[in-house]
């Protein structure tokens, strides 16, 4: 019999945490997939961060390391220095990354530490009940900006993509969504460049996930995806920002 589809080596069989509709399992399926495909599974050293992914160092199956909140990109740092062999990535959210995160993150990305970084953008802190985030658009209501973000208060979202595109050590860097076949797809597509990017020894990679959080949003899983598209992709469009490789031709 013809095997059409198998499930990817690069999960464990644990069960996945995430609440329904919450697309952080397509990108673990995606990373994984990439990570078997380029079959470099035995060589990877992953990252966990804190936040709704914390327990991915259970689901990926390669060496994963736990890492204090915001933290990733020093740990990956450390270990990507010892084994500069090793395929080195972090797993982070916007609240891990964007905001407790953003030194240790745009500091490794300035030293071209030749490290992947997976950014999911949910707009939303997830994991501790749906705080504002740095990532939350204005007039989203949130448990800690009721009324909506508001400019004058909260500031305007920050937009990682587009600070971290002007960073010289920056190899590779695209923003990708989830909210249909075509752009899951072109997510793997963007995943698999920045891991081949590492290791062919380019610089530091970042991948940037618009995902969704249907129930911090306080939606249908259907319209949480919709709103990616409708709501969220206006504020952080679609894209490659960076490419080296680009420019090297």
């Amino acid at each position: 019999m013809d095997i059409k589809y198998q499930k990817t080596q690069g999960l464990t069989d644990k069960s996945l945490t995430y609440c329904p509709g919450c697309t952080h399992g397509i990108a673990h399926k995606l990373v994984a997939e990439t990570l078997e495909e380029l079959d470099v599974l035995g060589e990877t050293i992953g990252v966990a961060s804190v936040g709704c992914s914390v327990f991915s160092y259970q689901f990926f199956n390669c060496d994963m390391q736990q890492a204090p909140h915001g933290r990733s990109c020093a740990e990956a740092t450390g270990i990507k220095r010892v084994r500069p062999n090793n395929i080195v990535f972090t797993y982070q959210g916007d609240g891990d990354l964007a905001s407790i995160g953003i030194a240790e993150t745009i500091h490794a990305a300035n030293r071209g530490e030749n490290i992947t970084v997976i950014f999911i953008n949910n707009a939303i802190y997830g994991m501790t009940g749906g705080q504002m985030a740095p990532t939350t658009l204005l007039g989203q209501k949130t448990t800690t900006s009721q009324d909506g973000r508001d400019v004058l208060v909260h500031g305007n979202p920050i937009k990682i993509s587009e600070i971290f595109s002007q960073i010289d050590g920056v190899a590779y860097l695209e923003r990708v969504a989830l909210y249909d076949p075509k752009h899951v797809i072109k997510a793997k597509k963007a995943i698999k460049k920045a891991f081949q990017y590492q290791i062919e020894k380019r610089g530091f990679t970042m991948i940037e996930i618009l995902s969704t959080c249907p129930v911090n949003w306080g939606m249908h899983p259907i319209d949480a995806l919709k709103w990616v598209k409708t709501d969220m992709e206006p504020i952080y469009p679609l894209g490659v920002f960076k490419d080296k490789g680009d420019q090297d031709a």
